[in-house]
């Protein structure tokens, strides 16, 4: 009977108690809902959160991929803007060569031309000096002769004819 008069025992029967209050109002079936869920909600997240990482890898890996065609693709780019450039300085030296060559050629006629005409110039010239001092010689000797009038017209006229 002693016990009955310990608090502790008063105290201890008053938790069984309301241990089996709590168990009979479904309290333990509450809170074990309640965590479910709570664990639920949190295994959304996570899946969630899986999906979201998976996605972020497949994008990771596409723009790796689009990083290396990129690359590549400058790289082809160069190394056909070289070539091109190169094909270029080809032409554009064979070019200059070619005009080099034509414009020497044409210089070349021209001074050809050029002397061809003044050879001729020189012809005429000495030609007609000949001819003038042919005719001064024959005046001359024919001066002193007193030769015929029709000799003197026929001269005249060669003079004439020779310039």
């Amino acid at each position: 009977m002693d016990i009955l008069l310990d608090a502790h025992f008063w105290v201890g029967l008053a938790l069984v108690i309301f241990v089996i209050i709590l168990v009979r109002a479904g309290v333990p079936g509450l809170a074990a809902r309640a965590i479910d869920s709570r664990a639920d909600k949190l295994r959304a997240r996570l899946a969630e959160a899986e999906a979201l990482r998976e996605e972020a890898n497949q994008l990771l890996a596409q723009i790796k991929a689009q990083k290396e065609h990129t690359e590549k693709l400058a790289t082809e780019v160069m190394a056909n803007a070289k070539a091109e450039a190169e094909r270029l300085q080809v032409a554009a030296q064979a070019n200059l060569k070619e005009q080099i060559e034509r414009r020497g050629q044409l210089a070349e006629r021209r001074i050809a031309t050029a002397e061809a005409q003044a050879a001729a110039e020189v012809k005429a010239a000495a030609a007609e000096l000949a001819a003038q001092l042919a005719e001064d010689v024959l005046k001359q000797r024919l001066a002193g002769a007193k030769a015929d009038p029709l000799v003197d017209r026929a001269i005249d006229q060669l003079g004439a004819k020779l310039q």
